[in-house]
């Protein structure tokens, strides 16, 4: 017997070669989509996280705060912002921003501890409070003697 091929074999051989090769290629090419994928995922939930955080008003001073605003057609609205202790009302529309009034910003309530002990506390704290509570863990007004 000899070792040399037939020619029909050499070609199958070199056509599976071809093939395999084609698939390496597809192979990198999906990996490569993967990691893109991936790369504009971690983006899209680091903007989220930041705009969830409000990073950009820091980031900008906080001299400025929307208070509030009201749609008064498909374009134009009505929006209030304090800027430095004083509200502005503006109107906004038509690609132009318009001053229509300006006042003294209101004074905010300072929180008094005589209303609550629990008012200016936050979500986090009296969560896990409550928890520690139904849990039996103990913690005011708790009830049981």
């Amino acid at each position: 017997m000899s070792n040399t091929l037939s020619p029909a074999a050499s070609a199958g051989l070199e056509s599976l070669a071809v093939g395999g090769d084609a698939l390496v290629g597809m192979a990198t090419l999906g990996k490569t989509a993967a990691a893109l994928a991936l790369v504009i995922a971690i983006i899209l939930v680091c903007t989220a996280l930041l705009r969830r955080w409000g990073l950009q008003k820091r980031a900008a001073g906080g001299h400025l705060q929307v208070i509030g605003s009201a749609a008064l057609g498909s374009r134009e609205r009505v929006v209030i912002v304090e800027v430095e202790g004083t509200w502005l009302v503006l109107g906004v529309g038509g690609g132009q921003v318009n001053k229509l009034h300006e006042l003294a910003a209101p004074v905010r309530p300072v929180e008094e501890a005589s209303h609550s002990p629990h008012e200016g506390e936050r979500f986090a704290a009296r969560f896990a409070r409550a928890l520690k509570q139904n849990a039996g863990l103990g913690g005011p007004g708790r009830g049981d003697s």
